[in-house]
């Protein structure tokens, strides 16, 4: 079976060497490469959302294969559709569909099957070969099409396609296809689209489906976007980067109404985060203690703060850290405060064994505190805030959900302290390094 491009000569360029000089004009060849896991990428026409789309596959090092998964805007096919072999044509050639991997979805996914009328007509999985065939024109591809379904049938997919690459030992990117707010004013598609960017970073697939409900966000690959994170967070793809945002109104200066395109990349779990994740999985299974790494990264060399965070499905778990250091390296910092978050934060019951699949990290090592004047020289998503009252001490990190301003984080620094309105304060503002 040979699928042959629909929307060449539409989308984008159906000559060869004019489709190569328009990807060549939307990437940056001295991008740094990255081994990426994972991608969103936007699939509209070329002239609107090709520069975040080449911005986003500039940072690829490209794998043997990638795992497509599209939305269904045709309605046609079987609900979650899977081609297992033959190739697919654009002006650039031939690209073979990886038939060990696809056969092995095909036979063990409870959802996925395989049928071709869901592709005939599709293009969100079309747009993205071109960019692909640019960096390795001969790579594989597995085109995935989803429709709309349960977030748990979302989810599963993605575990699937998770567990199919790892048994296979695959060296594969799973892209999904996706643009973002349909059809709104610039600013109101922008303010929607951070809030599910900020899902997606945080790779919590159950607040991108929470987002998307309650803010009521047009993103017409919601359901490719859930399968991604869902398989990220088991390949611990978990350190996520925003490479570009735009929308439509940015090429045809027209804001009134527009479509929002975003590109994240998502790279290997932090070494840091890897330390912590172990360190509370040794604890919770075997109450043991795990020591650092003998050959300590630089990032891990050194004395500072560090608090380390746990969530369950999107929901805080636990939270425990140093305002400054208290151990003789930031490794068994984050151990110990690993350990805390994860048994020790009297908001919550200790972690459970069972729980331990269904966990998030991310840590934070903080800078030395400096002390600030006034309210004037904080800023709620760059600067973390510590009240000091006598003895008293309330902390806050920057850049959390809902925490917008420095009064809002004042505030809460003055209730985990319990410092009253009537009392002085002193103010200091730290940054911090986010590892996820």
């Amino acid at each position: 079976m040979i699928r042959y491009s629909i929307v060449a000569g539409q989308f984008y360029p159906d000559e060869p060497e004019a489709l190569k000089s328009m990807i060549k004009s939307m990437i940056d060849e001295k991008a740094p490469k990255d081994k990426v896991l994972g991608l969103l990428c936007p699939h509209a026409g070329y002239i609107y959302s090709g520069p975040v789309a080449g911005a986003c596959y500039s940072r690829v090092k490209m794998q043997e294969t990638c795992v497509i998964i599209g939305p269904n805007h045709t309605g046609r096919g079987k609900p979650f559709s899977i081609i297992t072999s033959g190739k697919w044509r654009t002006p650039l050639g031939n690209v073979e569909i990886d038939t060990e991997l696809a056969s092995k979805l095909a036979s063990t996914s409870r959802f996925l099957r395989q049928d071709e009328e869901a592709h005939r007509f599709e293009h969100s999985i079309e747009v993205q070969i071109p960019f692909l065939q640019y960096f390795k024109p001969d790579v594989k591809i597995v085109p995935i099409i989803v429709t709309a379904s349960s977030l748990e049938t979302h989810r599963a997919i993605g575990l699937e396609i998770a567990k199919a690459i790892k048994d296979l030992k695959r060296n594969a990117i799973i892209i999904a296809s996706s643009d973002m707010t349909h059809y709104e004013p610039a600013d109101t598609a922008r303010r929607k689209d951070e809030q599910a960017i900020r899902a997606m970073l945080e790779i919590s697939e159950f607040e991108l489906a929470e987002k998307i409900e309650k803010l009521d966000i047009s993103m017409c690959g919601f359901a490719p976007a859930i399968s991604l994170l869902a398989a990220m967070r088991e390949l611990e793809g978990t350190n996520a980067e925003l490479i570009k945002y735009a929308t439509s109104g940015d090429v045809t200066g027209d804001n009134s109404s527009v479509v929002g395109y975003a590109g994240i990349i998502f790279k290997e779990m932090s070494p840091i985060v890897k330390l912590a994740k172990q360190t509370v999985e040794t604890f919770v299974r075997e109450q043991k203690i795990i020591a650092p790494p003998q050959d300590l990264i630089p990032e891990l060399k050194g004395q500072a703060g560090v608090f380390v965070s746990i969530h369950k499905h999107g929901e805080l778990r636990g939270c425990i850290g140093t305002f400054e250091p208290t151990r003789e390296n930031i490794a068994l910092e984050v151990i110990y405060n690993a350990i805390s978050s994860a048994t020790r934060d009297p908001r919550f019951s200790p972690i459970a064994a069972n729980e331990l699949k269904d966990l998030d990290y991310s840590v934070d090592i903080l800078s030395p505190p400096e002390p600030v004047d006034s309210i004037e020289e904080l800023d709620a998503r760059r600067y973390g805030v510590i009240v000091e009252s006598g003895w008293r001490r309330g902390l806050l990190l920057p850049d959390l959900d809902g925490v917008d301003t420095p009064e809002q984080q004042i505030e809460i620094c003055r209730a985990k302290a319990g410092i009253s309105d009537r009392e002085k304060i002193k103010l200091y503002r730290f940054e911090v390094k986010r590892y996820r």
